[in-house]
C-alpha cells in the first residue's frame, strides 16, 4: 500500500465520521470580544483570552520596544546564545510571582508538557493521571518507559488506590488546574494530601487558571491554597500572548537544564516575546476589575441559561461545554450560531469522547450584557 493510498483513505474516513477539521481565516476586528470574518463581525465566544490582554496597549508597547531594542528573535537555542537578559528576568519574576525556587521558558505548553514527562518519567517512574489530562500530557506518558495508569476524571478515590499500590516508588501524579473541555476543576486540596500521604510529587497543568483563579491571578494552586511540585502555565490565554514556563525547586530546573530535549534543542522565545510576557504578567496580577467582571460574565450566563435539548455541564470558570451529543448535531449547532454572527467552537472527537461533542463556549471579561444576551437568544432558539 503506497502512502498516497494510506493518506487518501485516512482522509475519506475523516470526512465520513464528520471529524474534518477546518483553519478559519479572520482578520484583526477594531475591537475585542469581536472577530471579522469573511468581512463580517462575529462575537467571539471561542477563544482563550479571558481579560483581553492580547490587546493591552502597555504590553503591545512593550513587544515592540523589545523589537526595536533585541530584534525578531533569539537566534538560537538558550543553550547557545538565545538566553538574554529579559529571559532571566523574566524566569526571576514569575518564581517569585507564584513562590517557586525556580522558573523556566517554554515555547508552549505543550513543549513543556512534553520536555517534563520524557525527562522524569523513566522505567523506575510511576505516572498517574486524571482520564481527562491534556494531549500533551498523554502523549509523552504513551511514549515512556514509567509504568502509566489513568484514573477516572476528578476520582481521586481510585487515585488514592493506586497511590497506595505505587507511592513507594518514584511517583508524579498529573492533573489540570482547569480541564480544557469541561471546564471543571479537581479538587486540588484533596490531591495534594494523598500526594504527600504517599511520598508522590503532584503536577498541575494550570494553563486554564494562570491569570483567572487565586490572588492576583496566580492560578488555581494558589486559590486552593496549596503548591504543587511542580506547575505549568502558559501565556497564550488569560495571559494574552504566548508560550509557557515551568515553575519547580531548583534541583528540578537544573535536572531539566540536563535533559528536557524542547528546552535543549528549540530556538528560545524572541526577547522582545519576553518583554511583552514581562509587562502582560504586571498587568495579570493587577486585573482584579476584570478578573471580576468576568465572574460576573460567568454567573450571569448561568443564571439566564434554559437549557432545552443542550447540556450544560457545571463549569464555574469561562469555559462553559454544552453537550450536543453526535458530530451532526454540534456541527449544526455551530453553523446556527455563526449565521446569528456568534463565534462558537464545535469540538469533537478524538478531543472529547464519542457521543460528546460540544459548543466550548468561553466567557471573557471583554463581553458585556448583551452579547451574553444575543448568545442565550441564540441557544434558546438551537434548542
Amino acid at each position: 500500500m503506497s502512502w498516497q493510498h494510506t493518506i487518501e483513505q485516512a482522509l475519506q474516513q475523516q470526512h465520513a465520521r464528520q471529524g474534518w477539521r477546518m483553519r478559519t481565516v479572520h482578520a484583526a476586528a477594531d475591537r475585542l470580544p469581536y472577530l471579522l470574518i469573511n468581512g463580517q463581525n462575529q462575537l467571539n465566544f471561542a477563544g482563550n483570552d479571558y481579560l483581553g490582554l492580547s490587546r493591552h496597549e502597555a504590553v503591545i508597547q512593550a513587544w515592540q520596544h523589545g523589537l526595536s531594542r533585541y530584534g525578531a528573535g533569539s537566534g538560537a537555542s538558550g543553550h547557545v546564545v538565545g538566553y538574554t537578559e529579559v529571559h532571566e528576568a523574566l524566569e526571576a519574576h514569575l518564581a517569585q510571582w507564584l513562590g517557586y525556587e525556580r522558573a523556566l521558558l517554554f515555547n508552549s505548553g505543550y513543549a513543556a508538557n512534553q520536555a517534563l514527562v520524557q525527562a522524569l518519567a523513566r522505567k523506575d517512574s510511576v505516572l498517574l493521571m486524571d482520564k481527562l489530562c491534556h494531549a500533551s500530557l498523554q502523549e509523552a506518558a504513551a511514549q515512556s518507559d514509567a509504568l502509566v495508569r489513568r484514573y477516572g476524571h476528578c476520582r481521586h478515590d481510585v487515585l488514592a488506590r493506586h497511590l497506595a499500590q505505587h507511592g513507594a516508588r518514584n511517583t508524579l501524579v498529573a492533573t489540570e488546574g482547569v480541564f480544557s473541555m469541561d471546564g471543571d476543576q479537581p479538587d486540588l486540596l484533596e490531591l495534594r494530601r494523598l500526594c504527600d500521604e504517599h511520598g508522590a510529587w503532584l503536577l498541575v497543568d494550570d494553563a486554564h487558571g494562570i491569570g483567572v483563579c487565586g490572588p492576583e491571578g496566580r492560578g488555581s494552586a494558589a486559590a486552593a491554597g496549596i503548591q504543587a511540585d511542580i506547575l505549568v502555565v502558559t501565556f497564550g490565554k488569560a495571559v494574552g500572548v504566548a508560550g509557557a514556563a515551568v515553575l519547580c525547586r531548583h534541583s528540578t530546573a537544573e535536572y531539566l537544564l540536563q535533559f528536557a530535549r524542547h528546552l535543549i534543542y528549540s530556538t528560545a522565545m524572541p526577547p522582545a516575546q519576553a518583554l511583552a510576557l514581562h509587562e502582560a504578567l504586571h498587568q495579570v496580577a493587577k486585573a482584579d476589575a476584570a478578573r471580576a467582571q468576568l465572574q460576573a460574565n460567568i454567573h450571569d450566563f448561568r443564571q439566564r441559561f434554559v437549557s432545552g435539548s443542550l447540556g450544560l455541564l457545571p463549569s464555574h470558570t469561562p469555559i462553559q461545554p454544552l453537550l450536543c451529543g453526535d458530530n451532526d448535531a454540534v456541527l449544526a449547532a455551530a453553523a446556527a450560531l455563526q449565521a446569528q454572527g456568534l463565534w462558537v467552537g464545535a469540538i469533537r472527537p478524538p478531543t472529547v469522547p464519542i457521543g460528546q461533542g460540544r459548543l466550548r463556549i468561553t466567557l471573557s471579561a471583554m463581553h458585556q450584557s448583551e452579547h451574553i444576551s444575543a448568545l442565550l437568544a441564540a441557544l434558546e432558539h438551537i434548542a
